[in-house]
């Protein structure tokens, strides 16, 4: 997967459970690639170890920052899009729900519950 992050540090804020993933919010990250990110969630399938897609909120590009500080992105092994950018996505709460949703949407678990676990 291209553009996957490349987390070397980070703390868990969030578990969910969607269907047969587990989905891990992650915050206070360290990376080794170039972005700055504020938030990941990770989706990784029951069974597996790698994440199969990351929904991301990162620092905006200097010629995006007029629309807004971070930008919102999914990450897949088929896709990376920018869907959004935005103040918003600098906040736990509204990131959270938006990454959920979109996980759902891509992954086609839109009629899968989620559990907050954690």
């Amino acid at each position: 997967m291209r553009d996957r992050p490349q987390i070397k540090t980070a703390l868990p804020k969030r578990r969910y459970q969607i269907g047969d993933h587990t989905a891990t919010l992650l915050g206070e990250i360290e990376s080794d690639d170039e972005r700055h990110y504020r938030f990941i969630l990770a989706l990784v399938p029951m069974g597996e170890q790698e994440p199969v897609l990351y929904v991301t909120s990162e620092q905006a590009p200097a010629e995006r920052r007029a629309q807004g500080a971070y930008d919102l992105r999914v990450i897949s092994a088929s896709l990376t899009d920018v869907l959004d950018t935005g103040e918003r996505w600098q906040h736990l709460d509204p990131f959270a729900e938006q990454a959920v949703d979109l996980a759902q949407q891509v992954l086609g678990l839109r009629n899968q519950q989620v559990v907050k676990l954690m």
